[in-house]
């Protein structure tokens, strides 16, 4: 989960290494460090501990480091400390090989054995420094040049990595090799740039390729040549990133969580316009055609946090609209058991950055079993988008901020769409109700920023919440679902302990926590449900809760048991989420900007999950 910068070319690398990195520090911010070659001099390696202005103070914005080619790292903390002996990158003990690192080598332990019997020392706690003096050695036994070292390196690794070198005796050159960890690779101008994300080299070039599963590269000034595991050169096609490079900027706003949120509208009708055409949705471009479509026998949504919850409105909207059985199962769980899976099934992988290393595990492992596989994903070229069979790509463009806004929202359009086109193909609703239900979501931008400007009030009473200590959020059906994400919403980013609730369900035990002034949310937009849930919360009130109600506009009737209230704008009901989740997620924001706590980059989180 850790980002990773690689620049060779005309240019001094550092502060080219270090603006990449401040792209990426969302994805780690325990250390940092780059490593610069000046020709045949000796590589600079400098670290610190703690977020990258450190590093950025230590070098003078990287004015003081000379060299035109580097590699850099900003870490999340997997195997050691944050320190600066374990911040990346690692060098072999005399020099020959530097290097950086994102993923987890499951053996490290049995290579350092090897290692140590074989003359090496060790000054960090982590398993990339195991991987560096393991090329090392191959490098030396066989005196060959680094493909071949780093191919005997990575046939004895077991994990995932994707690996950055530099070689003593390979000036203005960088390798790369990967597996299961993302890596981009990109030319422009007689220079090249290698980062773990597009947004850090955004700012340079938009001609990119994407290196492939067990694949290396050799990087040289505007020149990128390819390897399989056996050392053969192969061809890549490059391709052109579309995202606009102001996108990964604040654009005058205080975080990116903030810029994000208010980026919904868009993206939420760029997604639904891609898919429709003469008023009418068309999976072509997903690939799944009328007759697949008619002869799946059930779905199986597969995904992890926030697009975990995705699933679980997918499953209400899926299974009411289109009559499809819907399983909603997290891919960690989902990869590690046996389950039963039909041959005329779908599983649906839901992964904003398509690297999630539990969904990408869960993919592979249907296709094995000759499943057929839908990616809903944010980033073309990304692992999952390339090995699912079909792909129904959001297009949130690149989400900054850790806690996850605008791709969510992409993702429960693009879950939508699938579930009107399902229930169309499949005869569950009629030529009329299509339409409407049609016109209908191409109506949620407008009333999403609509709620948005009224977020000041919510703003209002955020603040007076900074101290709370517990916040329950409860509703029932879709309702559930969306307390599932404000939930999240809260405690990830405000540190505040917040859990959802089924509101049926609180009288099995979870009322007992309820204690004076604790807060209780409830979402109210299922008018089958909203007495029930009403009802739920006055029995919270009667402990001692304090109550928010969050529901759609007219249902006045909840000022008399609510001591503060939210409305949406009316919608379908099984639209519902896209609009109660803004306040919810304007919530957690302010939440977190009362407290003073750094809302993009929360504690002990990091943006793409890439390794278990």
């Amino acid at each position: 989960m850790c980002g990773i910068v690689g620049f060779t070319g005309a240019h001094q690398a550092a502060p080219i290494l270090l603006d990449g990195l401040s792209k990426l520090e969302y994805r780690g911010y325990d250390s940092s460090g780059i490593a610069v070659r000046d020709g045949l001099k000796d590589t600079e390696v400098l670290k610190a501990k703690g977020r990258l202005k450190i590093l950025k103070e230590k070098t003078n914005d990287g004015k003081s480091v000379k060299g035109t080619c580097g590699i850099g790292h900003t870490r999340w903390a997997t195997h050691g400390e944050p320190s600066e002996d374990n911040a990346h990158p690692h060098v072999s003990d005399d020099g020959n090989v530097v290097a950086v690192h994102n993923g987890i080598i499951e053996n490290y332990q049995e290579l350092k054995e090897k290692l140590v019997r074989n003359g090496y020392t060790f000054y960090s706690e982590t398993d990339t420094e195991v991987a560096v003096k393991l090329v090392d050695y191959y490098y030396k036994k066989y005196e060959g040049n680094p493909v071949d070292a780093i191919n005997h390196a990575i046939i004895r690794i077991r994990g995932s990595y994707a690996l950055v070198m530099m070689f003593k005796e390979y000036p203005e050159e960088i390798y790369v090799a990967r597996k299961d960890s993302p890596m981009i690779l990109g030319v422009a101008d007689g220079e090249s740039y290698i980062a773990s994300d597009v947004p850090a080299i955004l700012k340079y070039t938009r001609n990119v390729y994407y290196i492939g599963n067990l694949e290396m590269a050799r990087v040289r000034k505007g020149e990128i040549t390819f390897y399989n595991l056996d050392g053969d050169e192969i061809e890549k096609e490059q391709k052109v990133i579309e995202w606009d490079a102001e996108a990964a900027e604040k654009g005058g706003y205080e975080h990116f969580m903030m810029k994000e949120i208010h980026e919904q509208p868009k993206v939420v009708a760029d997604t639904l316009n891609s898919v429709l055409k003469d008023g009418e949705i068309d999976l072509s471009g997903v690939g799944l055609s009328a007759e697949e479509i008619r002869n799946i026998s059930e779905i199986q949504i597969v995904a992890c946090g926030s697009a975990y919850h995705v699933g679980m409105v997918g499953q209400y909207v899926i299974e009411d609209l289109a009559r499809i059985p819907v399983r909603v199962e997290l891919a960690s769980e989902f990869r590690y058991r046996n389950p039963i899976l039909d041959k005329n099934m779908l599983v649906i992988i839901v992964s904003q950055s398509g690297e999630t290393a539990d969904s990408l595990a869960a993919l592979r492992e249907a296709k094995l079993r000759e499943i057929k596989t839908l990616g809903i994903v944010n980033v073309v070229g990304s692992s999952i988008a390339r090995e699912a069979d079909n792909v129904f790509y959001t297009l949130a463009g690149p989400e900054i901020s850790v806690a996850t806004t605008k791709a969510y929202s992409t993702q429960l359009i693009a879950m939508y769409t699938l579930a009107v086109q399902f229930a169309k193909i499949r005869g569950q609703i009629s030529d009329e109700q299509y339409m409407g239900y049609i016109k209908e979501m191409q109506t949620l931008p407008d009333k999403i920023r609509r709620i948005l400007e009224d977020k000041e009030r919510i703003q209002w009473f955020a603040s007076k919440q900074m101290n709370a200590k517990d916040v329950f959020f409860v509703g029932r059906g879709i309702d559930y679902a969306i307390c599932m994400e404000g939930s999240l919403k809260m405690k990830e980013i405000s540190y505040i302990h917040s859990e959802a609730y089924a509101a049926g369900e609180l009288k099995h035990g979870t009322i007992s926590l309820i204690e004076d002034e604790t807060l209780v949310i409830g979402v109210l937009t299922q008018s089958a449900l909203f007495e029930k849930t009403v009802s739920n919360m006055v029995e919270c009130k009667s402990r001692g809760a304090y109550l928010m109600g969050l529901t759609t506009t007219g249902n006045y009737n909840i000022e008399e048991s609510a001591d503060f209230t939210v409305y949406i704008p009316e919608t379908d009901e099984h639209f519902a989420t896209s609009l109660a989740v803004i306040p919810l997620q304007l919530m957690g924001y302010y939440v977190s900007v009362a407290k003073g706590l750094d809302v993009d980059k929360p504690r002990n989180l990091a943006k793409s999950v890439t390794v278990e």
